[in-house]
């Protein structure tokens, strides 16, 4: 039995807000890398406390954590592509549910899972349940 993350009555939550974030930011600056906002986050410390089920970070919501992840980490976006559809809020429920199934720290899982594999794999994977979308790239 791995260690979790963190308790599992945050994580439902965790992963909600996670996907809610990524989409958030996605939809709001059409004009802005998501991408880019995802790399960063995902290894910032806002998500590291999340990761240690810091009460105050895991009860915001998705604007809530967006402010504060900007004003904490001092974090602007980069000029680029958002992502598009329903690929964002996957991605972020992605990687909530995998950092916390595998209990490993957040920024360690961008490594273990690249974003640009995600975007490919996203159209054979979005449609499975997301603990068996998390099995299988954690076999891979």
């Amino acid at each position: 039995m791995t260690m979790r993350a963190y308790p599992e009555v945050y994580r439902d939550d965790v992963v909600e807000t996670q996907g809610k974030l990524f989409d958030y930011v996605a939809q709001s600056f059409p004009g802005k890398s998501t991408e880019d906002f995802i790399t960063v986050y995902m290894a910032s410390k806002t998500r590291k406390s999340i990761d240690e089920a810091k009460a105050y970070v895991n009860t915001m919501d998705a604007e809530e954590l967006w402010e504060y992840f900007t004003e904490t980490e001092q974090y602007q976006l980069k000029d680029g592509k958002a992502l598009k559809g329903f690929m964002p809020d996957w991605i972020g429920e992605f990687y909530a549910y995998y950092q916390w199934f595998y209990g490993i720290p957040s920024a360690k899982v961008i490594a273990q899972v690249p974003l640009e594999f995600l975007e490919k794999a996203y159209f054979g994977l979005h449609d499975l349940d997301l603990e068996l979308a998390v099995r299988k790239v954690g076999k891979e």
